[in-house]
């Protein structure tokens, strides 16, 4: 590991968002609620085997986006119940 590089101070995991394309913009807006059901839907269509390469590709990116919302809306929430 190279000296400059920062580490973060406790066990916490930093992982960085996902870049948000278009296609993928409207998560934003999603509810919670919403945005783990298309999640469910999409790791269920990645695990069944049947998408093409391509296709699942766009998928895992999408998923992507739909965990990192989903955990920032957790830790908001989180965040609320702590003050």
């Amino acid at each position: 590991m190279a000296k400059d590089t920062p580490q973060p101070e406790s066990d916490e995991t930093v992982v960085a968002a996902p870049e948000v394309d278009e296609a993928n913009a409207d998560v934003a807006e999603m509810s919670y609620e919403a945005a783990r059901d298309e999640l469910v839907d999409i790791v269920a269509r990645l695990e069944n085997g049947q998408v093409g390469l391509e296709d699942s590709m766009g998928l895992w990116q999408r998923g992507e986006v739909l965990a990192a919302h989903c955990a920032q809306w957790l830790d908001e929430a989180e965040a609320k119940l702590s003050e």
